[in-house]
């Protein structure tokens, strides 16, 4: 009985592990109040989740401060051209449905399938900021290539990121749960899909600490990663990717 309460005993990892997802969403959850903060909060709750998937965790909460301060800019500024993005296609979709108008059918497919690829691009481009150092558009051009190189990963991904919104909405006693996993469960599954994306991208010898270059020769079927550089641990520099 008393190795079940050992701190190497699968429970015992277990709790832990629950208990660093639900600080991770309460960070998170703190910066949606001010909404601007909202990507710089998922690119520090990826940094921190891409750590605990690769078993490199250290201090949870100064992993993701350390994040959200080095990334605030880009981030905040990725998620401002989402918001566009987003505020575009819910103007249509009310067009479409309120205005008593009538709409090619073509029309509303086109526009579907852009959002579906704005969707596809947001599951990766906090993850990638997090990880890569590059410029935004850059960020958000790899984004995209690496949701169409990894589509059935990038299909889950969107299944496991609106899992928290369809349960609340079908089961509303389902709050209390949301509220405390609703950010970190869906990015740490997201996590595990993309770790192994990302490693295609990195040199394989070098710890998630280390600095290195990225070299995309061998991947120029899935589109230039150009520019693209790991970020370092201990600061903010890191070297340019070699083509």
């Amino acid at each position: 009985m008393g190795r079940i309460f050992d701190i190497d005993s699968p429970v015992m990892r277990f709790l832990s592990r629950v208990a660093d997802l639900m600080i991770l969403n309460v960070l998170m959850a703190l910066c949606c109040i001010p909404i601007i903060t909202i990507g710089a909060g998922f690119t520090g709750l990826h940094y921190v989740l891409l750590k605990i998937v690769r078993n490199e965790e250290g201090y949870i909460a100064r992993g993701f401060f350390k994040s959200f301060k080095e990334n605030f800019r880009q981030a905040t500024l990725i998620w401002l051209i989402v918001l566009v993005f987003l505020g575009v296609f819910v103007g249509d979709w009310l067009i479409f449905y309120f205005s008593g108008l009538k709409f090619p059918k073509a029309l509303m497919v086109v526009l579907l399938a852009l959002f579906m690829m704005v969707c596809m691009v947001i599951c990766y481009v906090f993850p990638m900021l997090s990880r890569f150092e590059n410029t935004v558009f850059n960020t958000l051009k790899n984004s995209l290539f690496m949701a169409i190189l990894s589509f059935p990963k990038t299909l889950l991904m969107l299944v496991v990121h609106a899992a928290p919104a369809v349960l609340l909405y079908f089961v509303p006693h389902s709050f209390p749960f949301v509220l405390l996993f609703g950010f970190s469960v869906p990015a740490y599954i997201s996590a595990m899909l993309y770790s192994g994306t990302f490693k295609r991208f990195e040199p394989q010898e070098e710890p998630l600490t280390d600095e290195f270059s990225i070299d995309m020769e061998g991947y120029e079927t899935a589109g230039a990663m150009a520019d693209t550089a790991v970020k370092e641990d201990g600061g903010g520099s890191s070297e340019g990717a070699e083509n």
